[in-house]
């Protein structure tokens, strides 16, 4: 089936109930448009790749079940519209004059329907349900609650990213203070609320939910008539994010006091679960049963009791250990202040709102409790968010998927992506070839964007900040490597000196005249160590000092009269992240934003146009969290028609597909028994240590070179390689076609100088080491046999004439991707070593980073027979059988 362009996506008022959808079938998008609402179904659907055949893991698992309704909430959304039609029948008076409010035609400030239909629901369900014969809501809703958050009652509603869960919460609580202080003996209605996040940024974010902050959202968003906001006034609030249910330390003591005087019973020196409701609850008073508001709900769960899960293993194995601890904090929490001061109702707000890998229910399963669902597409179809464009097609052979779709499954062995210890300091990022052809392409793409917004001349005096690229990495090590080879990095001098070496991506570089930049143009966060409120790791600080210094000089020079020394590193570095787009902030001139793992939930910039995964995408959940971070709109203008103009986030390296979200599903089928073999602290005396050797050389005589050129000398470029173009398609709307040609332009010389200088630079050192890395200029360092360098360039030179092929669209220049380059240097040598006479000698050549090897850093699972070893003899704990 041909990819199917649709000129424009959106074909519903973002205002209106939608009334039409595009059709999708198991092909992916048709230009079918059905007129009639798109039912809630068991799918997110995303562009399909061009090629045929059996897809990837991440698609296999949902072909067959991808498009079941969502019987319940269809039902519910159902009812909901006769209510609706009927006029809102059987409510409070307040309810219905804040309905009134919002669906006023008149407005000036006008609502989504999507959060217009949130409100409803829940008046609906609390209100009315009853009344007109849906009794079976109540039940079906603490039905699902009680096996699932036994003693809570939630209620959850499904709203994309950039829809506007803010405003909705601001409605919930306009919809229950007002009601309670309109009517206090109405037990349905509360007027004290706590509002729980995961982390700092959107905690701080949601102050627009105070009545008394300046920007609330009260009065920005026009929810409440002029007449009742002084009323909100009289509400409680508290704004936490789920860190704080942690019972903290009551005592401080050490590891032998509390030993000694706790009996080995580590609770008495911490809070007890009421203690801690106090100290979360201290501004709430004497209230009780209070309204809970979880932001980015999908964090807060129970593991299912009876569940088994399916079988994990490394980082992903610690990746949901740690989920489903914060679930826990969070669940827990929230039950110890039910239990304490009562509460009377639970709201759940998520893009997401289903179960993880791990949690023991299937992976995808909806929480039951969902009442409401506003999915991607159909935030796509309404424009109330940017259209993903994932790469559908390109020139390689490999695989069933796009290279740059399916990223990580390229490039996870290559030895860079698995680096446990730092790299060697000073050691040039040595990238995959498929990663840096990857991020060559999509900076090509993203040039083009900078340069329209550079010469906007009207839009930048406005203040309009310019387009973020942002790279998700699995770790510190490959996120540190991705900065380096984007921004730049300092090369060490034999004089004890440095140099700054450019970053690869020009506009992105954070070296300026030899120097680094007073204003950086990339930053390296980690948003999971900022999110938490706690002290960022020694690990990070280290690869971060330089940039920690830049923005303290710019915060001084910005706010003459502060200290930035009374800021702590991780208060700068989360308000550069949280202020990147917007203009006279300190994150205004950011362009591009390497994160490791997750990017900030509630990160609000809504000029992200480029996104690159390079990590595992275990789950489709983070596919759409990753994605998510793209979709919020620059402009909220309206066309003629009364709707948006498309918007487009381009996305590579996110292999999104179809996302299941089922409310029911069978149980998944028992895991294979897995063994965590893993080196043990307390062996370390057992420890063995190793060279990383990733090859040889040969010691030539140097006083004269000659080649000889043999089948083993050729090299054929293609695009099985590295993609020469990539057309980057959204679910709908019109595709984007991305090519090499800044690379194609570079000239024919420079691709012979640079190789020749690389052969000499790995295998002609005075010292005999093998280096890796290759300098910003053509110069030589003292160690390098300069001297040889007339001879390797004419060898280098006939090799390229003689022994390099270039099939289907490919080009010379391909061979200055880092990768090729190496392949390219190697080919020659061997060439140079066949026509050496002689006996040769062989030296090792260790890897530049990650040089010595341990046993400390095994840690794996493995579902084969293993065997216990001796704790005298040996550092790991168990000998798994190759059988």
């Amino acid at each position: 089936m041909s990819q199917v362009v649709i000129e424009n996506p959106i074909i519903n008022s973002p205002f209106e109930e939608p009334k039409s959808h595009f059709r999708f079938d198991d092909d992916g998008i048709t230009n079918d448009v059905v007129q009639q609402r798109r039912i809630s179904s068991y799918f997110i659907p995303v562009a399909q790749p061009k090629k045929k055949g059996k897809q990837l893991v991440l698609d296999t698992e949902w072909t067959a079940e991808r498009i079941k309704p969502n019987d319940e909430i269809n039902r519910i959304r159902a009812r909901v519209a006769l209510w609706r039609q009927g006029g809102y029948p059987g409510i409070t008076k307040m309810s219905s004059r804040l309905l009134e409010y919002w669906t006023d035609p008149e407005r000036e400030r006008k609502l989504f329907f999507c959060q217009i239909e949130a409100l409803e629901t829940a008046i609906y369900v609390t209100e009315a349900a009853k009344k007109y014969g849906d009794v079976w809501i109540d039940n079906y809703l603490r039905d699902s609650n009680e096996s699932a958050n036994p003693d809570l009652f939630r209620i959850a509603f499904k709203m994309a990213t950039g829809s506007g869960k803010t405003v909705v919460m601001g409605m919930l609580i306009a919809w229950h203070a007002l009601n309670k202080l309109a009517n206090s003996q109405d037990g349905r209605f509360s007027d004290t609320f706590l509002l729980v996040t995961p982390g700092i940024t959107i905690r701080d974010r949601l102050r627009v939910l105070l009545p008394n902050d300046p920007d609330n959202y009260y009065i920005k968003m026009d929810l409440v008539p002029p007449d009742l906001r002084g009323e909100l006034n009289k509400a409680k609030f508290v704004i936490t994010n789920f860190h704080a249910f942690k019972c903290r330390e009551t005592v401080k003591a050490g590891k032998l006091t509390k030993a000694i005087l706790g009996n080995g019973d580590k609770s008495v020196f911490t809070e007890t679960p009421d203690q801690m409701v106090r100290r979360v609850c201290r501004e709430l008073g004497n209230k009780k049963n209070i309204v809970i508001i979880n932001d980015e709900a999908h964090h807060c769960y129970r593991r299912k009791p009876d569940g088994e899960d399916v079988r994990l293993t490394g980082d992903e194995r610690k990746e949901v250990e740690k989920r489903e601890e914060e679930a826990r904090i969070w669940i827990s929490g929230i039950e110890a202040v039910k239990s304490k001061v009562g509460v009377k109702a639970i709201y759940d707000l998520s893009a997401t709102p289903f179960f993880l890998r791990g949690s023991g229910y299937r992976e995808g399963v909806l929480f039951p409790w969902v009442v409401s669902d506003f999915s991607l597409i159909d935030a796509i179809e309404s424009g109330i968010v940017k259209v993903p464009r994932v790469p559908v097609a390109d020139d390689s052979m490999q695989g069933e998927q796009p290279t740059y779709r399916d990223l990580w499954l390229r490039i996870r062995e290559h030895p860079s992506m698995r680096v446990r210890g730092p790299r060697i300091t000073g050691a040039e990022p040595q990238l995959p070839a498929a990663l840096e052809a990857a991020l060559q392409s999509l900076y090509s793409n993203y040039d083009k964007y900078y340069r329209r917004w550079e010469q906007n001349t009207e839009a930048r005096e406005n203040g309009q900040t310019p387009p973020v690229f942002i790279v998700v990495c699995n770790n510190t090590n490959v996120s540190k490597m991705v900065y380096d080879y984007i921004a730049g990095w300092e090369k060490p001098l034999p004089n004890n000196s440095t140099v700054v070496v450019p970053g690869k991506l020009d506009i992105f570089s954070n070296e300026g005249n030899g120097q680094w930049r007073a204003r950086p143009n990339s930053v390296l966060i980690d948003s999971e160590q900022l999110e938490s409120g706690e002290a960022m790791s020694s690990e990070f600080k280290k690869i971060a000092a330089l940039e920690i210094e830049e923005f303290k000089a710019e915060y001084r020079a910005r706010f003459p009269g502060r200290d930035a020394e009374e800021l702590t590193d991780e208060d700068l570095l989360r308000e550069v992240m949280n202020t990147v787009g917007k203009p006279g902030r300190l994150g205004e001139h950011v362009k591009c934003v390497v994160s490791v793992s997750m990017l900030t939930e509630g990160w609000d910039a809504n000029t992200v146009t480029h996104i690159l995964g390079v990590r595992a995408f275990g789950t489709q959940l983070l596919c759409e969290q990753v994605v998510g971070r793209g979709l919020r709109r620059m402009s909220y203008a309206l066309n003629s028609d009364s709707k948006f103009e498309p918007e487009y986030a381009e996305v590579y390296g996110v292999p999104f597909s179809f996302i299941p979200c089922s409310g029911s599903t069978e149980d998944p089928k028992p895991p294979l028994p897995v063994t965590r073999v893993r080196a043990l602290e307390d062996r370390i005396e057992c420890e063995i240590t190793f060279p990383r050797v990733i090859g040889y050389r040969y010691d030539l005589p140097t006083d004269r070179l000659s080649a000889e050129f043999t089948d083993d000398s050729r090299m054929a470029l293609s695009t099985a390689e590295v993609p020469s173009w990539t057309e980057n398609a959204p679910i709908v709307g019109q595709s984007s076609i991305h090519r090499l040609d800044e690379l194609k332009s570079r000239r024919p010389q420079e691709v012979a100088f640079l190789l020749a200088k690389l052969v000499l630079e790995k295998y002609f050192r005075q010292d005999g080491e093998k280096r890796e890395d290759r300098a910003s200029e053509h110069r030589f360092d003292p160690d390098v046999q300069a001297w040889l360098f007339p001879q390797v360039l004419n060898i280098t030179r006939q090799w390229l004439d003689e022994c390099v092929t270039c099939k289907d669209n490919t080009f010379p220049q391909m061979l200055l991707l880092m990768e090729l380059a190496h392949d390219a240097a190697d080919h020659i040598y061997l060439s140079i070593v066949s026509s050496a006479g002689g006996e040769k000698r062989l030296l090792p050549i260790l890897r530049p980073y990650d040089a010595v090897g341990s046993t400390r850093f095994v840690s794996f699972d493995t579902t084969r027979p293993v065997y216990l070893t001796d704790p005298r003899k040996c550092h790991v704990s168990h000998v798994v059988a190759d059988t």
